[in-house]
Order: structure tokens, then sequence, then C-alpha cells
């Protein structure tokens, strides 16, 4: 198995409004009950996400109790960056439910991320051995799809 470097700051933050924001932490709290439980893990990688994006703990909690809707990303930076987000979240406690790779793949279509690319990346993760693929093979991926 393959071993992975730090993740890179860029998928961590990009600038958005709070709103759009806090859709897209309602997205990763979707995902993470995917499975029907939240693990502590899941929980802190979500809080640690959201005070990149200044959103509060305070408020994260409240996005569990009333989540937002998804919001419409328009930029393929914006898809590629939440997609990342949504795999992390999926991987962070290394267990992989059906149910999350359902819902993953689900978001990744509605997002308009293709098909093949989604295949593609739940098939790479597996040669890692937290199941997180490295940033750059990640854009590799979507490059070979949409080039």
């Amino acid at each position: 198995m393959k071993s992975r470097p730090h993740h890179p700051g860029f998928f961590y933050f990009y600038p958005m409004d709070k709103f759009g924001n806090k859709a897209l932490i309602s997205d990763l709290i979707a995902l993470a009950r995917a499975d029907e439980k939240v693990t502590e893990v899941e929980y802190d990688f979500i809080i640690r996400l959201a005070e990149r994006m200044r959103i509060s703990s305070a408020e994260v909690k409240e996005l569990f109790e009333n989540p937002l809707p998804s919001k419409p990303l328009l930029t393929e930076l914006e898809r590629i960056t939440h997609f990342y987000k949504l795999v992390l979240v999926m991987n962070v406690d290394k267990e992989t439910h059906e149910k999350e790779i359902v819902a993953v793949r689900n978001f990744g279509l509605k997002m308009g991320i293709r098909p093949g690319v989604v295949d593609q990346i739940l098939l790479r993760m597996e040669e890692y051995e937290d199941k997180i693929i490295p940033s750059e093979e990640l854009l590799k991926i979507f490059q070979t799809y949409y080039n």
C-alpha cells in the first residue's frame, strides 16, 4: 500500500461566502451520517475544516441539527475541492461503509463530476493505506477525464 504526503492547505479552504461554506459543511455532515453514525474522528475532522472556513464549532453544531441544502458549485476547482473533502470525511475514520460510498458517488454525480472520475477515485483510494488519495493524484485523475 502507498502512503500519502501531508494534505496541502489548498484543498481545505477556498474563498466562498459564509452561507456557501455552511452548505458545504452540511454536505460533509450528511456524508458522515450516511452510515447512521458520526464517529468522533469524523466530527473532529468536520470541525477542523469548518474552522478553516471561518465557521465556529457552535455553528457546526447548529448545522448538525438544521443542515442547509447543497449549494451549486460553479467552478471546476470548487467541485474538485468539495468532492475531495467528501472523500476525506468518508475515509477519516478508516471505515468505509457501502452507504458512504453510495452517498459520495451521488454527491459527485449531483455536482456534475463524471461517473468515470468518481469510479476511478473510489478504486484508486484502495491503493493507499488510509484510503486517502494524495491531492496531486486526485488532480491527475480529473485531468485525465477532463482534458
